[in-house]
């Protein structure tokens, strides 16, 4: 069997330990702030606990930009987060994975469990003065559905039969048989009706000027460089206490890890080698803190199904059982990871630790692939199957390292 460096397949799941850096005590502020920290006479950071102030911002480094801040025209991590800074969704989850209201203050759920009936939080405004009402969850219901609409995220919503406005502040969805993610699915933005209806939304100003009724508003945005937030101060749970959230675009790791110590950046994730090579230092201990915790992120490798070799599920299994994931994550993550089951972390509610797992066996791999036809093996040593040799090439995103060198891993010599 040989991989080449047509899709990023199956079944490695690596939960990746998160490495963060803030500062304790600033270097020299950048621009973009409004206050400074100041240190202690002793030069150390006072650690007793202070009133919360209005104020300051908080500047944080991304490898990537924003490319869309219409939630469900956009893929891209960069311009979720930005976005899920300026909207909300109906519902939320909370630190403990339970599902809790945000638009919605409640909602009640039918004994079949096909209708769900939300009650809407009254006194909500968009970031324009205009009323939060029933009329915008139906408008955003109604675009994602919409087959005009490029969205991935279409599916859930197309499960309802009835979507229905019962008064302003009442929105109720029926479906035809029981959808066990109807609800969370609800957590997804609303948009504002007076901007969206009747519009291409792939034209929408929204996508480069956002609208929501979330805790921060779009100030400035200069592509590739910096997008820049501030405070919605009549934000329907309260004015956020930092005043400006600002994202600057550092395509390149080892150039933010330099703004990170000469005080450009407040914070940023690490690499596992900084995490662990690089931050050792007095000046890091004395001035930073470093945070390490098991993300809700994930690294696997995604099947092309469209390939008739990955639709036979003895080859999905036997490259899952190919795969040393151990390996990768020592090589790659440097320990800092734990192999995954599913897409979420052991401790959590949701968490089945009782899965089938695919442990490293390539004897049993090869065992799988034979049985799939895949027996012979040509000069070269690759298998082939009616004279085609069992090769693919994976695919990752440009300048994500830590990818390119699982991808290197995993390929067989």
């Amino acid at each position: 069997m040989r991989f080449k460096p047509s899709m990023y397949l199956l079944l490695i799941f690596l939960l990746a330990l998160s490495g963060g850096c803030s500062q304790k005590e600033s270097p020299p502020p950048t621009a973009e702030k409004k206050a400074a920290a100041q240190p202690s006479p002793s030069g150390k950071t006072d650690t007793a606990p202070a009133k919360p102030a209005y104020g300051d911002a908080m500047v944080e480094g991304s490898i990537g930009d924003a490319t869309n801040l219409i939630p469900f025209l956009s893929s891209d991590s960069s311009s979720h987060g930005i976005a899920g800074l300026v909207y909300n969704g109906l519902i939320k989850y909370d630190k403990d994975l339970n599902m809790i209201g945000d638009l919605a203050e409640s909602w009640d759920v039918s004994p079949d469990g096909l209708t769900i009936t939300f009650h809407l939080r009254k006194n909500v405004k968009w970031q324009d003065g205009k009323p939060f009402t029933a009329e915008d969850v139906m408008a955003t219901y109604r675009v994602i559905i919409d087959p005009k609409t490029p969205t991935p995220y279409a599916g859930d919503f197309q499960q309802v039969k009835t979507a229905e406005i019962l008064d302003p502040y009442t929105f109720r969805v029926t479906y035809g048989q029981p959808f066990a993610p109807g609800l969370n699915s609800w957590g997804a933005a609303i948009l504002p009706a007076h901007v969206i209806s009747g519009t291409d939304i792939t034209k929408s100003p929204l996508i480069r000027q956002p609208m929501g009724t979330g805790p921060y508003r779009l100030k400035e945005w200069i592509t590739g460089q910096k997008i820049v937030l501030t405070s919605n101060h009549d934000y329907f749970e309260g004015r956020p206490y930092i005043d400006q959230y600002v994202y600057r675009i550092i395509p390149d790791m080892a150039t933010m890890f330099l703004e990170l110590k000469s005080g450009g950046v407040d914070q940023m994730g690490l690499t596992p080698l900084q995490y662990e090579r690089q931050t050792n230092t007095p000046l890091f201990q004395d001035n930073y803190r470093k945070y390490r915790y098991l993300s809700f992120s994930y690294t696997y490798l995604g099947f092309n199904l469209l390939d008739p070799r990955f639709q036979d599920k003895r080859v999905r299994q036997a490259i899952a059982h190919a795969i040393d994931k151990q390996e990768l994550i020592d090589g790659v993550l440097l320990g800092l990871g734990k192999e995954a089951t599913g897409p979420f972390k052991p401790g959590t509610w949701v968490y089945n630790p009782n899965v089938k797992k695919y442990p490293y066996d390539p004897e049993k791999a090869k065992q799988l692939l034979a049985e799939a036809g895949w027996k012979q093996t040509n000069a070269e040593g690759v298998l082939v199957k009616d004279g085609v040799p069992f090769e693919f090439t994976i695919i990752t995103n440009q300048g994500n390292a830590l990818r390119e060198k699982t991808g290197v891993i995993i390929q067989p010599s």
